[in-house]
């Protein structure tokens, strides 16, 4: 939660220095977040150095649309196809989104799971010029989850008679344990 708490103060911090203009990538570049910024169409326009560090790979701009990180899935690791994401959904509702948790699948498989802070960018008129996307790292929460999600499958697994049931259950606690232990070692 002091994650979060923190996160709006930098939230507020890099609104403040984007409605300022010019100086802002200074300030964004200080943040010690993954933070970066895209068009009214969703294109990348720019990142900090903690986005690269935490997608594992360094965004095109003019090419990256909604988001810069390789891959993205849910917490149910089922693949969330980028114009899908919450970056993608709060500009085309034109509002901010919150209470999201996805995983980010960096190139060399590695995962992270985050917390994504996407909310649009207006103009004085009220037309819609972008929006900037803050990913807080929240890997050290979802690993715990993940491994009792795991822990109940193989419980209804040992409980049923079914034997496609347990197997299928079984294969779903391999897949939890497996997330859970690739967010532990994500550095």
């Amino acid at each position: 939660m002091h994650a979060r708490l923190k996160a709006n103060e930098y939230l507020d911090i890099a609104l403040d220095a984007l409605r300022e203009g010019n100086g802002y990538r200074s300030v964004l570049d200080a943040l010690p977040i993954p933070i970066y910024v895209t068009d009214a169409d969703g294109l990348v326009t720019y990142w900090n150095r903690a986005c690269v560090d935490f997608a594992g790979r360094e965004p095109e701009l003019g090419k990256d649309r909604w988001c810069v990180t390789w891959r993205i899935h849910t917490t149910h690791d089922d693949y969330l196809p980028h114009e899908k994401c919450p970056m993608a959904e709060a500009i085309r509702s034109k509002q901010q989104v919150r209470d999201k948790v996805a995983i980010a699948i960096r190139p060399d498989g590695s995962r992270r799971a985050f917390t994504p802070y996407p909310t649009p960018l207006f103009d004085e008129t009220g037309k819609l010029t972008g929006a900037v996307n803050m990913l807080i790292d929240v890997s050290d929460e979802q690993a715990p989850a993940l491994a009792d999600q795991a822990n109940r499958c193989r419980r209804l697994a040992r409980a049923t008679h079914d034997l496609d049931a347990a197997r299928m259950l079984g294969a779903m606690a391999d897949g939890y344990e497996g997330n859970a232990e690739a967010l532990r070692s994500k550095r």
